[in-house]
């Protein structure tokens, strides 16, 4: 008997053993398997991060060494974040109002850093960066007004160095660049933009010391003809910008000779205000293998420039904005740059229907078209370029004010690859969206003022232009719900939305909006029949909204403040004026951690 009552014991206490535990599923994958379900979560929804770290240690350990950018929003917290995150190799602090020495990175993986908005740092903070980080090789210290020589001698110890940006360190001279350019002679990538105080001299020690140069931005410093041969030189030169050079004249173009390197693929010479067509006639020569050129704002273009540009027969850009074109000057460039495949013409002066057309009808490869401003072409221009150019992914025409809605009909018919259209200040109407509907690539559409749109055009687009990301939709009135709902139904994908002044849309409208999980920019000014609970719902919905214009909107108050404050954290910049907003919902909005701007103007609260 009590053989038996011992048994059942035993047997009791063995059925009330607990289960084998066994390890979460995803504890069990190599790193390396996790590390590539790592990238399909960023690449999908980058906030989605922070839960999978959640998951269990695995997973928490996977994500710390995953992670290679690492954006920072308070330098004080930077050391935390490294150590939580040790195989950190690209650090973004432009995010960062304050960044002061003592708080300047150390790390030995950090390869890349961004300051280019910091405040707060100077000569001794990069003395530290230079010991502590031996293998940075891209630096960006843009808009360092407080940065000197004596920051450029320290920059010039990081010998590793491949990319530096010194982009408007305007107190910076040829005595700071000299030691960089001594210091870092493996450089691939300078940009001096906006340097003043950096003349020839320096400029030509550069060219001499590095060699290995791919990419160099000049653009407003002093550089003449004495050391543009000796930039022009430089063995790997592919991109040279030299925006609003005004040293930069005839007699420095026609100095190059055949001694010029053969590398350079893109040169922009735009607001070269002492360039002519003569000078860039002589140029041609000197750049056989150019792919881009960009002379906008710079000089008349002639007959004879346009004939030059034959000689650069694998040129694919030209960009001529705001040039004013002579007799024939555009005939020259169609029958001359047959290969190119983008033409910028944007606010140009003497561009009509004949010459354009004739133009166009030479330039069948075309695929990106600017005319934005072009007032004097007509419905002959628009025939000839849906009938010659049908293969075109880009068209702009923004504010061509002569050209019908029945013409405006032709760019769906005959131009279905379209990507980006830009038709804003143009008599398009339902009938023309009718006949863009059959663009289903499209992802950029800017149709505003455009007055004679409804709901029923709209509805087109949406039901057939699925890979929408960007819609301009500013003061076409005679929109409501109906047809914001259709768009924001038919185009999940969308990233940016403008219904400024667009007056009849109401919450409704917003509520679709926030189905949008991918929006980042909302421009909703001057539309009164929107309130907070429209606003609501766009936070909780559009968890990446980055830029917010809710100005005039009068029935926005502090509920949607809070809203925002809850939900949007990737918020940096946001408009309020004239709404119904009080302290409290500022107050609420300074828990946005990396909000830059605020607009704020007649809040009466």
């Amino acid at each position: 008997m009590a053989a038996a009552a011992a048994h059942c014991h035993n047997k009791r206490r063995r059925l009330s053993l607990p289960p084998t535990t066994t390890a979460p599923p995803l504890d069990s994958l190599a790193d390396e398997l996790l590390f590539l379900v790592l990238d399909c979560v960023a690449a999908a929804d980058p906030r989605a991060l922070k839960s999978f770290a959640l998951a269990s240690r695995a997973c928490h350990a996977a994500e710390s060494h995953h992670r290679r950018l690492l954006r920072s929003l308070r330098a004080h917290l930077l050391p935390a974040a490294l150590a939580r995150y040790p195989s950190t190799s690209r650090l973004d602090l432009s995010l960062c109002a304050r960044v002061p020495d003592a708080a300047v990175p150390s790390g030995s993986s950090i390869r890349a850093l961004d300051l280019s908005r910091s405040r707060g740092f100077g000569t001794a903070g990069l003395a530290a960066l230079a010991g502590a980080c031996p293998d940075l090789a891209d630096l960006d210290l843009s808009n360092g007004v407080h940065l000197g020589d004596a920051a450029a001698a320290e920059v010039a110890r990081m010998r590793s160095l491949r990319r530096l940006s010194l982009s408007r360190c305007k107190p910076l001279t040829d005595m700071g660049l000299g030691c960089v350019a001594i210091g870092c002679p493996d450089l691939r990538e300078l940009s001096l933009k906006w340097c003043l105080g950096v003349t020839d001299m320096g400029l030509h020690l550069l060219a001499l010391k590095c060699r290995k140069l791919t990419t160099l931005d000049i653009s407003y410093t002093m550089i003449t003809k004495e050391s543009f041969l000796a930039i022009m030189k430089l063995p790997n030169l592919q991109v040279l910008t030299l925006v609003g050079c005004i040293g930069i004249d005839d007699d420095a173009l026609g100095s190059l000779d055949k001694e010029c390197s053969k590398s350079l693929q893109v040169l922009d010479m735009s607001h070269c205000q002492n360039v002519t067509d003569v000078g860039v006639s002589s140029m041609v020569k000197s750049i056989p293998n150019l792919l881009e050129l960009n002379l906008s704002y710079c000089c008349p273009v002639t007959p004879s420039m346009g004939r030059s540009l034959q000689k650069i027969t694998k040129l694919r850009t030209l960009k001529l904005e705001g040039c004013k074109f002579m007799a024939d000057g555009l005939k020259a460039i169609g029958s001359s740059c047959v290969s190119i495949r983008e033409l910028s013409l944007s606010k140009c002066s003497g561009v009509a229907d004949t010459e354009l057309s004739f133009a166009v009808s030479k330039l069948k490869n075309l695929l990106k078209l600017d005319i934005t401003c072009c007032r004097n072409i007509t419905d002959v221009s628009v025939a000839a370029i849906t009938s010659s150019c049908t293969s075109l992914i880009s068209l702009r025409m923004e504010s061509c004010s002569h050209v019908s809605s029945g013409a405006l009909q032709l760019i769906g018919k005959h131009c279905p690859h379209l990507e980006e259209l830009d038709l804003t200040d143009s008599d398009l109407d339902d009938a023309g969206l009718k006949a863009l509907a059959r663009c289903s690539n499209l992802s950029s559409l800017k149709i505003g003022i455009c007055l004679r749109i409804s709901d029923e055009g709209l509805t087109h687009i949406g039901k057939s232009c699925p890979k929408l990301r960007d819609i301009d939709l500013y003061r076409c009135g005679g929109i409501s719900d109906d047809g914001v709902i259709q768009i924001a139904q038919g185009s999940p994908m969308l990233e940016s939305m403008n219904l400024s002044y667009c007056t009849e849309i109401t919450d409704r409208s917003l509520m679709s909006i926030s189905k949008c999980t991918k929006l980042n920019t909302l421009e909703i000014r001057g539309c009164p029949r929107v309130s907070s609970a429209g606003l609501s719902e766009i936070a909780m919905g559009c968890r990446l909204l980055s830029k917010l214009d809710i100005k005039k909107c009068f029935e926005i108050n502090d509920v949607g403040m809070l809203y925002l404050s809850q939900f949007s954290h990737c918020l940096r910049q946001i408009n309020l004026s004239y709404c119904s907003v009080t302290d409290i919902g500022l107050l609420s909005l300074s828990s946005i951690c990396g909000l830059q701007n605020m607009t704020i103007v007649h809040l009466a609260g």
